[in-house]
């Protein structure tokens, strides 16, 4: 396990550190998707959730759809959003870009808080204990954590296992301890530090199986059922696999065989950074997986 772990921590990290590179005014945020993508597969890995590319006030889940044309411009906030399987054992870890320069400080709050409860982390230990920590780094800078986010423990395909890790203060009775895989992920903005659900739904997972009346949602599903049972999948996967995927997936969601997860935006629609890793809980504190 620890093996296979560590092994999707340093794909990611490679991955990460060369799609830096390809954010920048005019390029397209499909391209970027398409190649984090790609890499994964090329590197020896799979890919645990689509690439998530969620810039200013929209705080995470957006991903390119099929012929995506939006580009980057040189006032965005990106965050950059990846996830890396290697046989099940996930290393999920994000990054914001400042390409206007103006949100250093904004950037460098969720960048901060994340190493700071994972310099303090000792198991077993208190998840609102680590809350209170991101909150108060957050909060030094003048900003806000996003209340309403939170980084989450994983198992084995299961990318959210049910414990929760938040990004403030909270009673709790829930623990992380030896042996948890746990990905960290402070949010700060300078709005109201709180997401709502927006329109658009390019992100989506199997739930289960049910009888079908329109062939393409049939179609679809038998796709989704063979070759993402597990673990998120985009909407532009399925461009090629049927012209009239979009149908499919609209009756597949009314029909609760599908769920798609909607973009999460600013409730004033301030500027969100996120910086996340994945560590491994040890006798020793919390070992970064995703790091180099």
């Amino acid at each position: 396990m620890i093996e296979k772990l560590m092994k999707a921590g340093k794909i990611h990290a490679e991955i990460m550190e060369e799609a830096v590179n390809l954010i920048k005014p005019d390029a397209k945020l499909y391209d970027v998707a398409e190649y984090v993508e790609n890499k994964t597969r090329e590197l020896g890995g799979e890919v645990a959730f689509p690439c998530n590319i969620s810039i200013n006030d929209i705080a995470a889940h957006y991903t390119p759809i099929y012929g995506d044309e939006k580009v980057f411009s040189e006032n965005d906030v990106v965050k950059l959003d990846v996830g890396v399987h290697v046989d099940g054992y996930i290393a999920d870890g994000a990054i914001t870009i400042d390409l206007s320069n103006s949100y250093k400080d904004l950037k460098k709050a969720s960048e901060d808080a994340l190493y700071t409860v994972i310099k303090e982390i000792i198991p077993p230990m208190n998840i609102g204990k680590m809350g209170e920590i991101i909150q108060e780094v957050i909060e030094s800078y003048g900003y806000k954590p996003i209340s309403n986010l939170s980084g989450h423990v994983m198992e084995q395909y299961v990318l959210h296992s049910g414990i929760s890790i938040p990004n403030v203060k909270e009673k709790s009775k829930d623990y992380i301890d030896v042996g948890d895989i746990v990905a960290i992920e402070p949010f700060a903005t300078d709005g109201f530090g709180r997401v709502f659900d927006g329109n658009e739904k390019h992100i989506f997972k199997y739930i289960k199986s049910r009888p079908l009346r329109l062939p393409s949602a049939r179609k679809i599903l038998k796709i989704i059922e063979k070759k993402y049972p597990h673990l998120p999948f985009a909407e532009r996967w399925l461009a090629n696999e049927d012209p009239k995927y979009r149908a499919g997936l609209r009756n597949l969601m009314s029909s609760g065989c599908i769920y798609g997860y909607p973009t999460l935006i600013e409730k004033n629609h301030g500027m969100v950074s996120q910086t996340e890793h994945t560590v491994l809980i040890t006798e020793n504190g919390a070992k970064i997986t995703t790091k180099k």
